[in-house]
């Protein structure tokens, strides 16, 4: 086999395998979003496997990437387990963070905004409002990316990549409050509108709106995320 053939084969393996740590990653985010996984549960890379049909370096490689969310924690000697169910007091914390970091990320987006940029952005708010919203996080999931998407593009847009880092960081850990457990989107028309809000905000290229539409969706947000802990069944809030 020459060199060229050798490293086409590296790249198809290489490929194959992240396909594989893709499907893996995307189930186990399935069952642990609609609650099939309980808090506090082992996640056996043996076990996960077998049940997958594939070797134990994929389901590393997706259970890995699932730590860096939150939902699953990894223990020195112990292996993975499902992350413990999240406490109002861990949510102020997050969304105290997210208030100090998120506007700012909007203010300095709307400095720097493109027509392409706007356009991704004008895109993630049209997949958000016409996407399905059904109680299992296979049929809701569209909403979900589009919200995610929405933020991570105005965290790009700045050009500062420490911030993006930052956010990248902070925006992983939203994940472990989506606490849908089978009641599916209960907030997109507060979600979508306020959504809006911040891409007008942005349009406008005034940084005091970006910031100001901003501050307030992730405070409105917040405020459901609260309720939602009173209120069994219930999701927590999209932000």
């Amino acid at each position: 086999m020459t060199s060229v053939e050798q490293a086409t084969t590296r790249r198809s393996l290489a490929s194959s395998r992240q396909m594989l740590a893709d499907h893996v990653y995307d189930a186990v985010l399935d069952l642990l979003i609609d609650g099939e996984l309980k808090a506090g549960q082992a996640l056996g890379i043996d076990g996960l496997a077998r049940d997958f049909g594939v070797s134990q370096t994929p389901v590393r490689e997706a259970l890995a990437r699932l730590e860096s969310t939150g939902l699953v924690r990894r223990t020195a000697l112990k292996g993975y387990r499902v992350a413990p169910v999240a406490t109002p007091d861990e949510l102020e914390r997050l969304m105290q963070a997210r208030l100090v970091l998120e506007p700012a990320l909007a203010e300095l987006a709307a400095e720097r905004l493109t027509p392409e940029v706007l356009a991704r952005l004008e895109q993630a708010v049209h997949d958000l409002a016409t996407a399905p919203l059904g109680p299992s996080f296979h049929e809701f999931r569209q909403y979900w990316e589009a919200d995610e998407r929405f933020h991570r593009i105005v965290a790009e847009s700045t050009g500062n990549e420490f911030l993006f880092s930052a956010y990248t960081a902070l925006g992983g850990q939203i994940q472990r409050f989506r606490l849908f457990g089978g009641g599916g989107v209960t907030d997109s028309d507060h979600c979508v509108a306020e959504h809006t809000r911040v891409l007008e905000g942005l349009r406008t290229g005034d940084p005091a709106m970006a910031r100001a539409a901003m501050a307030a969706h992730i405070t409105e947000a917040r405020e459901r995320a609260l309720q939602a802990y009173d209120t069994p069944g219930t999701a927590a809030a999209d932000a």
